[in-house]
Formats: structure tokens, sequence, C-alpha cells
């Protein structure tokens, strides 16, 4: 039997019932969450203190991307695609500090291995931009034989010989490797549409999901051969990673997650997840248990699995509309931590109490955890992304 969904009232209502009830309370986080909304042309920054937006931040072109800044530093940067105009935002002040625009259509953005600069990907020109986080200047371009769809950057290593980025290009049927060092470019035919990329936790290889052929296929960065092609269940969209660089993915097809070991070259097993699984966050606790949050945004709702070992369900939390993103605050501990489910449609922000997902009375079968929604939050109109700041 379906379980009819519950209205934002009724689940404001269990929650502060079952904290009523004597369960323990959560550590205040002291930071914001800043949002991307689409669809208002604006940030919200929401105070994760007291649960509250403090400040919509106008903007002139339509956010679609938020990225803090990777040292840690009090600033976060916003990607308007259409107008190509990366912002940055004071956290103190709560507004535009600087912005920089140096080219037509953007595509995506991110920080650079060094934490020092931020890539972005434009279609026009077809180019990858370095931009420096010091000056918000351009300090290095590199343009492209095509104009591309996406592209990740390679994991921050302190040994690392050379930076790379790996560019995906859907008409072309490709996967570029470029050296962020020296513009050098070693392009890889897939013979297959890459819907998405990521790089192994040692930077050794570089890993291409093909939706249209249901495949992963993984390539050596140094040499760009390919090691292994791999077929899925689903059409993947959607890649996480934990710690230990276990990958898990996402996408059409099937009600499911599926579990590869890019160490192994191997996909382990496939997991029920929910109706139509989207995107994904990994929480990982002092004592080694590691949690699996997947967004269902068919059901308005997001799946819980442990999967410290062998993938187990907890339960399902019911959120907003259409869940598009999931954060985490900083910390090991449940009580300290904050699960932040950011909804595009309903146009607000979940807050879940990481600390009721762990409470023994709730973690002892698959069940409807509505306990754990502490609040539900408006930030505007069609958000999209979200990072999370803390002061």
């Amino acid at each position: 039997m379906t379980r009819p969904l519950l209205s934002r009232r009724s689940l404001l209502l269990s929650a502060a019932s079952a904290l009523a009830c004597g369960q323990r309370k959560s550590t205040p986080f002291a930071g914001y969450c800043f949002i991307a909304n689409q669809g208002g042309n604006s940030v919200a920054a929401v105070d994760l203190e007291h649960f509250r937006v403090r400040r919509r931040i106008p903007l002139e072109g339509s956010p679609r991307l938020v990225l803090a800044h990777p040292r840690g530093d009090p600033a976060i940067y916003v990607l308007a695609p259409d107008a190509g105009t990366v912002y940055e935002i004071n956290c103190g002040s709560l507004a535009v500090n600087r912005r920089a625009k140096a080219g037509g259509q953007a595509i995506s953005m991110r920080a650079a291995p060094a934490g020092d600069a931020l890539w972005v990907l434009y279609r026009e020109p077809a180019m990858l931009l370095e931009l420096d986080l010091k000056s918000m200047k351009p300090r290095n371009r590199i343009l492209l034989r095509s104009a591309a769809d996406s592209f990740e950057v390679s994991w921050p290593r302190d040994s690392e010989p050379e930076p790379l980025a790996a560019v995906c290009t859907a008409r072309d049927q490709s996967v570029t490797l470029v050296s962020l060092r020296n513009g050098r470019q070693r392009p890889i035919a897939l013979r297959a549409e890459p819907s998405l990329v990521a790089f192994r936790k040692d930077n050794q290889l570089v890993m291409v999901g093909s939706g249209p052929e249901r495949t992963l296929a993984m390539f050596d960065t140094a040499t760009a051969r390919r090691v292994v092609r791999l077929p899925l269940p689903l059409a993947p969209r959607y890649f996480q990673q934990n710690s230990d660089g276990w990958l898990f993915m996402t996408g059409d097809g099937m009600d499911a997650v599926v579990i590869a070991f890019p160490s192994s070259t191997e996909v382990w097993q496939t997991v029920l997840a929910g109706r139509a699984p989207g995107a994904m966050a990994v929480a990982e606790q002092a004592d080694g248990t590691v949690y699996l949050l997947v967004a269902n945004p068919q059901t308005a709702n997001v799946t819980v699995l442990d999967v410290t070992y062998d993938p187990r369900l907890l339960g399902v939390i019911e959120v907003g509309q259409s869940p598009c993103q999931i954060l985490l605050t900083p910390g090991k501990r449940p009580d300290e931590q904050f699960v932040l489910v950011l909804n595009q449609q309903s146009g607000d922000l979940a807050v879940i109490r990481m600390l009721a997902l762990t409470e023994p009375q709730l973690s002892a079968k698959p069940r409807f955890k509505s306990a754990s929604l502490l609040t539900m939050i408006p930030v505007g109109e069609q958000p999209v992304s979200g990072a999370v700041i803390a002061l």
C-alpha cells in the first residue's frame, strides 16, 4: 500500500513532538548555507544556527552553481551560466564582493586542486578558464577543440605531478584529459556519449559513465588507455564517492543504487533506494559508520542506507517537492551534524537531524522517520545548488 504524502504542517508537528519526548539535542551549527535560486536570480543566505534566511542577495544573472572557498575562507562563488559570470559573495557582509566575466555562456566550475583558483568551463568560446581567487582575474586560458558539456578536476594531492581536468563532449562522444599545468590535451574516443565523469581517489584512473550505453568505463590517466568497461543495470546520471573511494551511482531505469569498487575496477552490488533515486550524499561518522542519503524527487523523500559493510535500508524521510541536492554540515558526531535537503519545486530547505537517524529505537528496523525532520525553511524560487560555510 502506498503511504500518503504528509503535509509540511504535520511533518513539523511530528518533529516537534519527537523532540519533546526526550531525544538528545543536537549541537547548533554556527554557519550559513548559501543557496542559488535559479528562478529568482538571487542567492539566499540561510543562518543554520537559527534556521532562517538572513538575506536574499540579488544577482544580474540566473545562478545555477554555488561553491565554497576551497581553503575555507569566508567567501562563496556563484556561477550564472547564461551571463558567463562568477560572483564572489562575502560571508560577513552577505553581499556581492567581486565578479568576473571572461566569455559568453559558461557551463560549470570547479575548485582547482591546489585550492587557489577556480576553473570555469565556457562554451563561448570553448575553453577552460583559470580564475585566480586573490585577484578574481583570469590567469590561464586553455582553448578546447570543441564545445564541451561538463568536466571534473583531479583530487588535490601533495605529490600530484600533473593536475588534470576531464572534459566531456557528447557530440564528439569523447572525453579529453587536459593538463591544468601546460594545457596539453589527450582525447579519449569512447564511441558512446559520456554522461558524467569523475577521477578515482588516487587520480590514476578517470571514470566515465555513459547513459545511452549503460556502462562505466575506466581509463588510465597516464596513458589514456581503457582499463575496463563495465555494464550497468541503469543509465548513470549521478556519481558519489566516499573517503574509501567506493563509487555510488544512480540513474534512469532502476530504483536502486549501484555500488562499484574503482580500486579493483569492479561493480559490487545493487541496492534498492526508493523511487527514481537521484542526487546523493555520504555521511561518515567518527565511529566508522557510513550513511548514504539518496534523494527521491518523484516521491518527495530521502532514502537512508547504512553502507558501512553490507548495505541495508534504515528508513525514508519525507521532505519537500523534488529534492535535488543533499548537503551536510561539518562534523563527525551525529549530535553536531545536520543534513540539508534542497527542494527545487517547493522552494525550501529541509533540515534533518543526523542524531535522530542514529537513535537505536529508530535504527532497529526500516521505517518512515518523520521525527528526523527538524524544520523546513522557504528559500526562494527554484533553488538548484547550495554550499555550507562555517563561521
